[in-house]
């Protein structure tokens, strides 16, 4: 099942990030990652939201900011809010 990422939200330490998708059959979802610098293995998934489905991305980008606890103030910051 590809996915589109339609935006992606990270830490002002670049160290975590929330995508937001649209799934092939036209739903939508989101999902938290990490990654570690120093190890350089990249992004990893570690919210476990992927699998929620929403019919629209402003739905799935509200019920993000209610999940991960970082969201909102990051999204106040870069005048997202």
């Amino acid at each position: 099942m590809p996915l589109v990422v339609l935006s992606s939200i990270e830490t002002f330490e670049g160290d975590r990030c929330v995508d937001i998708f649209q799934r092939d059959d036209g739903t939508f979802g989101f999902d938290e990652f990490r990654r570690d610098p120093e190890t350089r293995t990249g992004w990893y998934r570690t919210g476990g939201f992927e699998k929620a489905i929403f019919s629209a991305e402003e739905e799935a980008l509200a019920e993000a900011r209610k999940n991960v606890v970082w969201l909102n103030e990051v999204l106040k910051k870069s005048g997202g809010a």
